[in-house]
């Protein structure tokens, strides 16, 4: 499976010009399942879900012209039946994943079975994440919760890029999103760590990364002991 991992969507030219290469063809001639799931655990989740199927939320995924779109809630899988929805997702270009509570997003893409599909795809499939859709593909998300109850799930991620990532580096809505406090998120993180804002996206292809900006990004911790920025 290829990859390309944002902060916010694709929000800028480069963006989509790396989504429509990893299809491999337009937009407009490929077909996209939805997961909104990511969004649920927050006081407006519901109506966060709602504007990203209908293509009206900040970060554009949904309305960008796709031939075909539908939407995959992972917390019913588990009581449809798999030859019903497994077709499906193997068949399909792009998913595109929804930002949220990454521990709960993890965790229902375990137990609706997504997961085990996720890891036998080829290729020929693109994953496309949004701030916590993006998260939940790497091995740990940094996250800690201080000793407060944490949502479901746990801080163990699905492991399937060889690096951490979190978004909305500087974003001015977003305080605790400073360098600073991504610095402080990276130290938690055992190993590569990336730290990007809303106009960068990070595309994996056969475990090459390769960082698409028209923005800054920081990543932290790489093996060779130092820093990179941009």
């Amino acid at each position: 499976m290829k990859f390309l991992l944002t902060s916010s969507g694709i929000s800028n030219p480069s963006i989509n010009d790396a989504l429509v290469e990893l299809l491999g063809k337009p937009i407009a001639e490929s077909s996209a399942l939805c997961i909104p799931t990511g969004t649920y655990p927050f006081p407006n989740g519901a109506e966060g879900a709602y504007r990203f199927i209908r293509g009206v939320a900040k970060s554009p995924m949904c309305e960008l012209g796709w031939k075909s779109l539908g939407v995959l809630e992972l917390t019913a899988l588990p009581s449809i039946k798999e030859s019903d929805w497994i077709p499906v997702v193997r068949e399909t270009d792009a998913l595109l994943v929804w930002g949220g509570e990454p521990l709960y997003l993890c965790y229902w893409m375990r137990q609706s079975g997504l997961a085990d599909v996720l890891a036998t795809l080829g290729n020929e499939t693109v994953y496309v994440g949004v701030s916590g859709g993006s998260m939940v593909v790497a091995p740990n998300f940094g996250v800690t919760y201080d000793g407060l109850n944490p949502p479901v799930g746990s801080e163990e991620g699905l492991g399937m890029v060889d690096f951490a990532m979190i978004g909305h580096l500087d974003n001015p809505d977003m305080p605790d999103f400073s360098l600073a406090g991504l610095e402080e998120w990276a130290a938690g993180v055992p190993g590569p760590a990336y730290g990007i804002d809303d106009e960068t996206a990070i595309k994996v292809v056969d475990g090459t990364v390769e960082v698409v900006s028209e923005g800054h990004w920081k990543l932290f911790n790489p093996r060779n002991g130092g820093t990179e920025f941009n």
